[in-house]
């Protein structure tokens, strides 16, 4: 075996460990945001032009990923909370921005400064625990 790597074989397990490494890093996101959070009631949806999120409770960070097909395009938005408080971000050129606030018992309803063409990221951070929230962007 050693007469092997002499002459340029890689043993198996350096093969089989070599390959793990690079799923890992493939599997491991090339996101720039990641999702992270505790909630109980919770439905989500997103496809490449909305996306919702609706909850009683819910703590953490929840990242949606849109696809914006032409410049100038905007997020219409709604969120409300009846308790705690969360901001929105979007990210559309590498720079994380802030959308809106929302707090207790506050509903919000705007869109976003046009956008650039292509992944635009949405970011929900809630500070603490948030009740009974409902927040929906469409990109159009």
């Amino acid at each position: 075996m050693a007469d092997k790597e002499k002459h340029g074989v890689i043993p198996l397990k350096k093969l089989l460990s070599l390959l793990l490494i690079i799923c890992f890093i493939l599997l491991s996101g090339c996101n720039a945001y990641n999702s992270k959070y505790n909630a109980v009631a919770f439905v989500h949806s997103n496809t490449s032009d909305n996306a919702f999120m609706s909850f009683y409770q819910f703590e953490g960070t929840m990242v949606f990923k849109l696809r914006n097909k032409s410049d100038a395009g905007v997020i219409k938005y709604t969120a409300k909370l009846e308790k705690g408080s969360a901001e929105v971000y979007y990210d559309d050129a590498g720079t994380k921005t802030l959308m809106c606030s929302v707090n207790s018992g506050q509903s919000v309803e705007s869109a976003s400064p046009p956008l650039k063409a292509g992944t635009v990221y949405i970011i929900i951070q809630s500070n603490g625990k948030c009740k009974n929230g409902d927040f929906r962007f469409d990109l159009g």
